[in-house]
This record gives C-alpha cells, structure tokens and sequence, in this order.
C-alpha cells in the first residue's frame, strides 16, 4: 500500500509533465495564422476539454481502455501518430501557405486539448497515479486542478509573446517547433511500441 501523498508535490509532477513552458512555442505557432481577438477564446476552450479529459482519464481511464480492450500503449502511440502529422505540415506547409488546419482554420480538440494538455505522458501518468492511489482519488483531482491552472495562465499568456517575436520570428519558430514535434512523436512512436512488445511478451 502507498505510504505519503502530498497535493503539491503531486500538482509539481503534473505540471512538469504537462510542461506548459514547453509548450508557448507550439501554441503561438498553431495559433498564428487566427485572429489574434479569438486566441483567448480558443485557448480557454481548448484548456477547459483539456481538463475534461484529463479528469476523465483520472477516474475512468483504466475503465475506458479495458472497455474497448485497449492498451496504454495505444494512448502512446496515438498521440505520436497526430504528432507526427502536424510536425510534417509544419515543416512542409501547403504552397498555398493555408492552415494546418482543414477548412476553418481553428483547432478544436487536435492538437491543443489533446496531445498538447492531455497528451499520452499525462494520461498514462494519472491512471498509475490513480492505480497507486486508490485512496486518494480527492486529492488526486485537487493535484489535477492545481497543475492545470497553472497550465492555463501560462498558455493563456502566451500571445504576449507574439509582440516579441512578430510575423518572421514565428515562421522560423514554427520550422524549429516542427522539428521538435518530429523527434518527439517519433519518441513517443517508439515509447508505445516498446511498451506494446514488452507486454505482449510478458503475456507469452
């Protein structure tokens, strides 16, 4: 049985894993061809879905996946499939220089909800978290809460970059993120795999 269990030290955790520093860049280049006036809006939706799917997974994740006899694995590979994705629409634009996004341009859900908040790290983190601390599910759901406010400010105040790196900076912004994006879904690929092996041998 788990012994200690601290919100903060727990809400720190979570935070790291969300990384919301990490995460500034990416979002200022997924919203930089919108509206500036919609970005607050967006961002406020898409952290709100962010935080539904995040409790989601805490109390129900390990249900969810058993349901529809899913892996954790599946989570990882998932996320790095849509990382992917958008890592290549970032370095190879369209010639017409539209959105990575189809028709309207905004994101919704994919990618700042999820993989951006709720990415695979976090979810797979809550459901061991909420496997390793049956007792504890309130305390849990505070962390959560804690973690993504924090999270929430500091995307929230993320257009306040864009005074400083202007139209050209974001372009080269936009070639590094998708570079990042690139190592990280293949990071992620090979994450879910390995996991997916190791179980499947462990079965055998």
């Amino acid at each position: 049985m788990e012994t200690g269990f601290s919100i903060l030290s727990t809400a720190l955790v979570l935070t790291f894993i969300l990384d919301p520093f990490g995460n500034v860049p990416l979002l200022l280049t997924i919203l930089k061809d919108i509206d500036r006036k919609k970005h607050r809006r967006i961002i406020i939706r898409e952290m709100l879905i962010g935080l539904v799917i995040l409790l989601l997974f805490l109390f129900a994740g390990r249900g969810f996946l058993n349901l529809f006899h899913l892996e954790t694995s599946s989570v990882s590979i998932a996320g790095g499939l849509i990382f992917l994705i958008i890592a290549l629409k970032l370095i190879f634009p369209a010639a017409d220089g539209s959105s990575i996004f189809a028709s309207t341009g905004e994101p919704f859900i994919v990618p700042i909800a999820m993989p951006m908040v709720a990415g695979p790290s976090a979810l797979a983190t809550l459901m061991v978290m909420a496997n390793n601390h049956e007792g504890h599910l309130s305390g849990l759901f505070f962390a959560v809460l804690i973690a993504w406010a924090i999270t929430a400010t500091i995307l929230l105040s993320s257009p306040l970059f864009f005074r400083l790196l202007r139209k050209k900076g974001l372009v080269a912004l936009e070639k590094l993120m998708g570079m990042l994006l690139l190592i990280m879904a293949v990071q992620m690929l090979l994450d879910g795999i390995s996991e997916y092996i190791n179980t499947f041998i462990s079965s055998l």
